[in-house]
């Protein structure tokens, strides 16, 4: 189902009939509904996600059956699924409450004194420690993290809106840090970068595979790659990039705002140098750009706005986190530098990266 719209029928675990106009983009490709329905369970090595599995007396340790414990639903689009003969409506199975967000986020033990009943925690995916909680109608994502991470993901946020980037707003509350659901109230369907390409997360292959559906799109995913590279994010992986789909017509309307840089800047501590002149961030910037001329054009014809030490102090002055100033502003402003001068320099036929390297097992 997609809200209340059949758009697939599932026999024995075999898709036998399907609308593709509104299949989701991972079984449109791969037809592979136990994968598509393990993508959507909560990460069981997540220590908390076992304290919550337990609360809620689910005996099973299939990421499809913990999806399915709540029709495969979750917060951040309108995908689920109904059981044969059953009259259920979206408005039935969708989320209204969630009484176990601080078992989910903390481990709270007055979790286990809850009856069992049905949370979006059993669909919400990733490696951290985080729940869901219901405010004013709104559902916003809190995640539990080091100052370090917390400094790092508001950082980014900031910045990229200072620059008029699509971002996601992260924000501190009660000693953890927050974002509102960026599908607008589940208004879109979100769908993951890895419904295209897998696991595959080398920049030509994901700037190619937009490109093809939109020239648009493939901006737009170049403007978060380039804030990668200068904000030395580590883990842009295809499960925290991806698509905004129309719920009522399929169409895909943009790539979501840009979220999840948490592992980046100062998360992992302070990088040995702020010259980023030995930089594998920016070593895989490089070999995409020499290696993808219509991307290198792209980004020459962007226009991409500029990171101003009076920007970079603003943001430092809206984030109540102490950290090495003068190495973060450096760091950030050496980075956009050697950033730019890549995207500026013109590469000669068959130039490609001296140092680079790839390993094949």
């Amino acid at each position: 189902m997609s809200e209340d719209k059949v758009i697939a029928t599932v026999k024995n675990g075999v898709i036998t009939d399907c609308d593709n106009t509104f299949l989701p983009l991972y079984l449109k490709r791969t037809k592979n509904l136990e994968g598509w329905l393990a993508s959507r369970a909560i990460d069981t090595h997540r220590t908390n996600s076992r304290l919550l599995k337990k609360a809620l007396r689910l005996h099973t340790a299939d990421d499809a059956q913990i999806a399915l414990a709540v029709n495969a639903a979750t917060i951040t689009d309108r995908y689920w699924f109904r059981p044969e003969g059953s009259t259920a409506v979206y408005e039935d199975i969708r989320f209204k409450e969630n009484y176990f967000d601080s078992l989910a986020l903390r481990g709270d033990p007055n979790g286990f004194s809850h009856k069992p009943s049905r949370t979006p925690e059993l669909t919400n995916t990733g490696s951290y420690e985080k729940c869901w909680r219901l405010i004013d109608g709104a559902w916003w994502m809190y995640k539990s993290g080091t100052p370090n991470e917390y400094f790092s993901e508001l950082f980014i946020s900031r910045l990229g809106e200072k620059l008029g980037f699509d971002m996601v707003h992260y924000e501190l509350d009660d000693g953890y840090i927050r974002s509102k659901n960026f599908t607008d109230g589940t208004s879109y369907n979100f769908e993951p970068m890895s419904a295209l390409v897998g696991e595959n997360d080398d920049y030509s292959v994901c700037f190619d595979k937009i490109y093809a559906m939109s020239p648009q799109l493939a901006k737009q995913y170049l403007k978060i790659i380039w804030l990668d590279s200068v904000c030395y994010n580590m883990d842009r992986h295809m499960e925290n990039i991806g698509f905004l789909r129309d719920v009522y017509n399929g169409d895909i309307i943009s790539m979501a705002p840009n979220y999840d840089n948490n592992i980046a800047l100062i998360s992992r501590g302070y990088p040995n140098s702020a010259d980023r002149e030995h930089d594998g961030i920016i070593r895989f910037f490089r070999e995409f750009i020499q290696n993808n001329p219509t991307a290198k054009t792209m980004l020459q014809d962007m226009e991409l706005p500029e990171i101003t030490q009076k920007m970079i102090d603003e943001c430092f002055a809206e984030i109540p986190i102490e950290v090495d100033r003068d190495f973060v502003r450096s760091f950030i402003l050496n980075g956009q530098s050697i950033v730019q001068e890549i995207i500026s320099e013109e590469v000669t036929e068959g130039e490609t990266e001296n140092d680079s390297f790839s390993l094949t097992l």
